[in-house]
C-alpha cells in the first residue's frame, strides 16, 4: 500500500545542518555526534548518527538516526515511555540497528530513563510521561517538550510508540490494552494496522487468545488524554500507532519479536519499498497451538524456593511490602487507581538481596521484577499480589498483599 505521506522527505540530512535545527529546538540540552553502534558500517548505502536530548540532566537519553541513500520519508519509533514496559524499549534498541532501504529511521529507545532505572511506569516525581502531551497546548514537562520538539522537527510520516500491558484488550481498555495496535480513525491508519496484525497473527501467534486486535484512539475529550501519538496524529497529520503487547504471560524475547515484526509491517512502504524487510526475526515453522496455561496463582508452599546449596544454619530473607499510598491495602480502591508497591523494606539477615519478583495477576507466574512495582486495579474485587525476594545464597521468601477495588 502506497500512502500519501510517502511523498514527504525527512527533515534530517545527515550530511548537512538539519540535525542542528533539532538541537536548537531542544535548547542547550541536545548534542550531536556520529554513532558507533554495532552495524554502523554494515551497508555503504546507510549512514548512522546519534545525538542526545536533555543532555547534562538525569533524563539525558540518546536518539539514533539511520539514513538510507535512497530518498524516502521519515519514520519515528519510540520506546521506554513507561519504565516498566521492558519489551518496548528493548525492541526499539534493536530497531535502531536495522538496515533500511529508503528514507530515514529515527529511534528513541529509552524515552524516560529515570522511570526505566526505577522499573516503574512513572518517574521519581510520579509523572506519567505519556500524559504530558495535551492537544492544542504545550507539553507539560521539560522531557515531554524535548521529545515533542524533536517530533515536530522530524515531521515523521509514521510514528510508532511501543508499550506493554498486563491485560488483554477486549474492546474495553479498562480491562487491559495488551495485544493491540491503536490508531487514528483514518482509512490509511486502519488499513496499515489491519495488515500488520494479520501478518503477525498468521506468522507469530501460537495461541488464539493472544491474537492482536486493532482499536481507535480515544477522542480528544475522552480519557486517556495527553498521549504522544494522539498529538502527532492530530496536529502533524502523521500516521501514528500505539502498539501494546501482553507482558504477563509471554517471555520477553517473544514480546520483543512481536514489537519488531509489527513495526516492520507498519513502516514497510516507507523504509522497505522495494523488497521484503529482513531484520533477523523470521518466525519458525510450523506454528502449533499451545495448551492454555493454568489460571491459578503460585501456591504458597512452593514459593520459598531456597537453593539446594543454602547452609542449614542460614537465616532466610524477610519479604515485606509497603504501599503508596500507605493505606492502599486497608481500604477500597477506585477502579483504574494505580498503587505503588515497595519491597525495599525487605531484608537479608545473612547476606544481601539480589532479586525482587512480583506476581501481580492470577496466572501462576512471577511476571515483574524490581524493588518497586506499579499495580493498576482495573476491575472490582480482590487482587492478590505476591512478592518473592531472593538473597545471594539462593534462599527465598514470599509474602503477599490484597488490593480491593469497588
Amino acid at each position: 500500500m502506497q500512502r500519501d505521506s510517502l511523498s514527504r522527505r525527512s527533515v534530517l540530512s545527515l550530511a548537512g545542518l538539519s540535525l542542528a535545527s533539532a538541537g536548537v529546538a531542544t535548547g542547550a540540552q541536545t548534542s550531536y555526534h556520529s554513532q558507533s553502534a554495532p552495524g554502523a558500517t554494515d551497508d555503504e548505502h546507510v549512514t548512522r548518527e546519534s545525538f542526545q536530548i536533555m543532555e547534562g540532566t538525569e533524563k539525558e537519553t540518546t536518539v539514533y538516526v539511520t539514513d538510507a541513500e535512497a530518498d524516502g520519508p521519515t519514520v519515528f519509533v519510540i520506546g521506554g515511555v513507561h519504565g516498566n514496559e521492558t519489551a518496548g524499549y528493548i525492541a526499539a534498541e534493536e530497531i535502531a540497528e536495522w538496515t533500511i532501504d529508503a528514507g530515514t529511521l529515527v529511534t528513541l529507545p529509552r524515552a524516560d530513563v529515570v522511570a526505566i532505572d526505577r522499573g516503574t511506569r512513572v518517574d521519581d516525581d510520579g509523572i506519567d510521561l505519556n500524559r504530558q502531551f495535551p492537544e492544542g497546548s504545550e507539553p507539560q514537562t521539560e522531557l515531554a517538550e524535548a521529545i515533542w520538539d524533536l517530533v515536530v522537527n522530524l515531521d515523521p510520516a509514521v510514528i510508532v510508540d511501543l508499550h506493554e500491558s498486563r491485560g488483554i484488550y477486549a474492546g474495553n481498555p479498562v480491562d487491559g490494552v495488551g495485544q493491540a495496535i491503536f490508531h487514528a480513525n483514518r482509512d490509511e491508519d486502519r488499513t496499515a494496522a489491519d495488515s500488520a496484525i494479520e501478518y503477525v497473527n498468521d506468522n507469530y501467534i501460537d495461541v488464539s487468545e493472544r491474537a492482536f486486535q486493532t482499536g481507535y484512539f480515544s477522542g480528544p475529550d475522552s480519557e486517556p488524554t495527553g498521549l504522544l501519538v494522539h498529538k502527532a496524529a492530530r496536529e502533524l497529520g502523521s500516521e501514528a500507532f500505539l502498539v501494546e503487547t501482553l507482558s504477563t504471560e509471554n517471555e520477553l524475547e517473544k514480546r520483543v519479536t512481536w514489537h519488531s515484526a509489527i513495526v516492520e509491517r507498519l513502516v514497510e512502504d516507507e523504509l522497505f519499498p522495494n523488497e521484503e524487510p529482513n531484520n533477523g526475526h523470521e518466525p519458525e515453522e510450523p506454528i502449533e497451538e499451545e495448551p492454555d496455561e493454568p489460571d491459578e496463582p503460585p501456591a504458597d508452599e512452593d514459593d520459598d524456593e531456597s537453593g539446594d546449596d543454602v547452609p542449614d544454619d542460614h537465616t532466610d530473607p524477610v519479604a515485606e511490602i509497603r504501599s503508596d499510598p500507605s493505606s492502599a491495602t486497608e481500604r477500597t480502591l477506585e477502579p483504574e487507581q494505580t498503587i505503588t508497591l515497595d519491597a525495599t523494606c525487605s531484608e537479608a539477615p545473612d547476606g544481601e538481596l539480589v532479586s525482587y519478583e512480583w506476581s501481580i495477576k492470577n496466572d501462576g507466574t512471577f511476571n515483574e521484577s524490581g524493588k518497586t512495582v506499579d499495580v493498576t486495579v482495573s476491575a472490582s474485587g480482590d487482587h492478590r499480589v505476591l512478592l518473592r525476594v531472593t538473597d545471594d545464597a539462593g534462599a527465598s521468601e514470599t509474602t503477599e498483599v490484597t488490593l480491593t477495588a469497588a
